[in-house]
């Protein structure tokens, strides 16, 4: 329905009443009574539809604002809670990246120490056993220190 129509019914209605009452007081009544006439009536019942309709625009216009307004107020205040809950989420993140990266970084620095340690280590007995090995050698080969601290012995 359109609301030319909705606005137009009323006065049909009003116009159609009115002609069925006035052939009707027309056939009981003498011509010299005091009612309204036709015109008066309809007029009346046309200004009685107009002031229905602004009434009921009025009430419209009034429930559209406040639900605009409603949903305004729900739109910010959603918002405002999603704002907060992502800065939260944020921050929890970077906490656990920090975390995450000082536990990484420290195993790291361990593992490397290890490593170190071990290399050290594995350099060491390897001299440790080239040493062993020269001396050895260097026993059997006549004119060396070694050889000659092993004839002394």
């Amino acid at each position: 329905m359109t609301t030319s129509f909705i606005r137009t019914m009323p006065v049909v209605l009003a116009l159609a009443l009115a002609s069925i009452g006035v052939s009707a007081v027309a056939q009981t009544s003498a011509p010299a009574t005091a009612e309204p006439t036709t015109t008066e009536k309809v007029k009346e019942a046309g200004s009685e539809a107009v002031d229905a309709t602004k009434r009921t625009t009025k009430k419209a216009v009034n429930a559209t604002e406040n639900g605009a307004e409603k949903a305004w107020d729900a739109t910010k205040s959603t918002t405002k809670k999603a704002a907060n809950a992502t800065e939260r989420g944020t921050k929890k993140a970077w906490n656990a990246t920090k975390k995450t990266t000082k536990k990484a970084t420290n195993a790291t620095k361990n593992a490397a120490a290890k490593t170190g340690d071990a290399v050290e280590t594995a350099g060491h007995k390897t001299a440790d056993g080239m040493r062993s090995t020269g001396a050895a050698i260097g026993e059997k080969i006549p004119g060396t220190a070694e050889n000659a601290a092993a004839k002394k012995q």
